[in-house]
């Protein structure tokens, strides 16, 4: 078979059910593979970076990877952030870039960007696990495994391969091998630092010492290995808390009897005042690696009084930030079956804490309302609070129902006043964060995960960057929902600078656009939500749609976010330096 039907017939046998892509000549040999191979459908994107997006989000979605097909040069770079993005946060995404023929190149050719040209690979080298230039086809089939393993190791991220269209249409013999299923979810234990581990807890335990008041804080890599079924066993049958970073989100139901809440960046306030109080004697952290935004700008009181144990697949985030009296390489979810099924002493000493765990925790939640500023879900006020929008959709959107948020002031509020339930339903790029991300993102992981609902809650700033995908969904009829909180600012920014005058506060401020006609005019629905009563029958209408819908829904831009323990700490650490 040719080398193209090879790439997309080895996606194929990857499980992968969509690629997406901007059509463009250095590519145009995949569009009879494309179009004729069963199983795969192309999306046509309207920005490279907005495809590449969209393979973000289907890899978060799906459990698998994403696939994204662009040309060389002009390409490639439109996907740099999109990729830079999946770096930070881990997501695996493959990129395969068309190039000119190999005796063009170094020749002054169009669009040649091969390695004597403008050179993609090294463009990319920085923003990528793997950046590669096949240079001959005997060795495809090489490289492109080559790649997508590099892609689903243990620190997973984005590869990327260029073919010269003069390679793409020979012949390739050599079959292709799919990735064993255990790439997708790695199981790794090292069972003597666990044992370790379990005899801290139980040290002390002929005076009746050992350490009652034990914490869990939750991150992504709980969800990644598919934890969340043994985080609530394991939490139950102990009577443990336990909060969540902002990425792991749902990967613990958070209305939950032993939920914290979310720790860190817009966190609850059980989870944020618990772990920074003197009160935890052991903290098992799994699969964080305890950045600025899950520790309160590495905040010292994050250390507990006794233990603080990390579980990472990576060994090289462990004791990163923070010195661990525990440091467990493996995924979350053996680290948690092992624990709870060791013999011996461990499981009773562990169940004769439950009671005093279970009178500390009703303390915890006696203290306060688990919410900052909770007055605002009730809101009134014209234009609309956004806690007020957050609740009303909360009420109509479903409760395994994904929520996609973008980057923004929306992402604290987002953060603080929204309920999750269920692991993967509440996805956002973290790390680098780049505004408009979750508006293609939406459309991918729709796609992954058609039976489900899909929201993206966006801001108009987002919008201006990325708001031209909502094309492509109205294109193919994708179901999302987009709520475009309308601030007329860049929220965050804003916030700060009105602070320093009119003129800094001039520069963050954006004119009122009408996102519901903009939605309209490229063949989605448009509804303005203006006033308090009008949101409850907007998200019905919403629900109902059997196409992409886009609320716009005008807030108040003055607002401030939720975010009251991460303004402290940032305060606290200004003030240290």
């Amino acid at each position: 078979m040719k080398a193209t039907e090879y790439i997309v017939q080895a996606l194929v046998q990857e499980k992968l059910d969509h690629v997406f892509m901007v059509p463009g000549g250095l590519i145009d040999n995949f569009y009879p593979a494309l179009c004729n191979t069963a199983g795969i459908r192309p999306i046509v994107a309207a920005h490279e970076g907005g495809a590449a997006y969209m393979a973000d989000g289907y890899a978060r979605a799906s459990g698998r990877f994403g696939a994204c097909f662009v040309i060389g040069g002009p390409g490639v770079t439109n996907t740099v952030t999109a990729l830079s993005a999946a770096l930070t946060d881990q997501s695996p995404v493959f990129l395969l870039s068309g190039e000119v023929p190999t005796d063009w190149e170094g020749r002054g050719g169009f669009q040649d960007a091969s390695a004597a040209g403008l050179n993609d690979i090294e463009i990319l080298r920085p923003v990528t696990s793997y950046s590669y230039e096949v240079e001959s086809c005997h060795l495809l089939h090489f490289h492109l495994r080559a790649a997508l393993r590099q892609m689903m190791s243990l620190r997973r991220g984005p590869v990327h391969l260029s073919l010269a269209e003069n390679l793409q249409t020979q012949e390739i013999t050599v079959p292709y091998e799919p990735l064993p299923e255990n790439a997708y979810s790695p199981r790794l234990l090292d069972e003597p630092a666990l044992l370790r581990f379990a005899d801290t807890l139980i040290s002390g335990q002929e005076t009746g010492a050992e350490p009652r008041r034990i914490v869990i804080l939750a991150g992504n890599g709980a969800h990644s290995s598919g934890a969340a079924a043994a985080l609530l066993a394991f939490a139950e049958r102990f009577e443990i808390p336990v909060a969540t970073t902002l990425r792991a989100k749902g990967v613990f139901p958070e209305d939950h009897r032993l939920s914290l809440g979310v720790f860190g960046y817009s966190g609850t306030r059980p989870a944020c005042e618990t772990i920074l109080s003197d009160e935890v004697e052991v903290l098992i952290v799994l699969g964080s690696g305890l950045n600025q935004r899950d520790t309160l700008f590495w905040e010292k009181r994050f250390r507990p009084k006794r233990v603080l144990a990390q579980v990472d697949l990576d060994p090289s985030v462990i004791g990163k930030n923070y010195a661990v009296d525990a440091a467990i390489t493996g995924d979350c979810f053996s680290f948690l079956k092992k624990l709870s099924g060791l013999p011996g002493p461990y499981a009773e000493i562990l169940s004769r804490g439950k009671t005093e765990r279970s009178e500390w925790l009703s303390q915890i939640l006696s203290r306060g309302p688990r919410l900052y500023e909770a007055e605002h879900m009730d809101s009134e006020a014209v234009p609309l609070h956004p806690a007020r929008v957050l609740r009303d959709f909360r009420k109509i959107f479903p409760r395994e129902g994904v929520l996609m948020v973008d980057s923004g002031a929306h992402r604290a509020f987002c953060g603080h006043y929204w309920e999750t339930y269920a692991p993967g339903t509440y996805l956002s790029a973290t790390n680098l964060g780049p505004m408009g991300w979750a508006i293609p993102a939406g459309i991918g992981a729709k796609l992954a995960r058609p039976q489900l609902p899909v929201a993206v809650v966006t801001g108009d700033g987002c919008m201006l960057m990325h708001g031209m995908e909502i094309q492509t969904a109205a294109r193919y009829q994708i179901p999302v929902i987009y709520v475009v909180l309308n601030n007329q600012a860049l929220g965050n920014v804003y916030l700060r600078a009105k602070k320093m005058g009119v003129g800094p506060a001039d520069l963050t401020e954006i004119p009122l656009k009408n996102w519901a006609a903009f939605a309209e005019s490229l063949g989605a629905k448009g509804l303005i939500v203006e006033k308090p009563e009008q949101l409850l029958p907007a998200f019905e209408t919403a629900m109902a749609s059997r196409g992409p819908i886009v609320l716009d829904i005008r807030c108040g831009r003055d607002y401030t976010t939720p975010v009251t323990p991460w303004a402290q700490a940032k305060q606290e650490w200004m003030d240290d330096d």
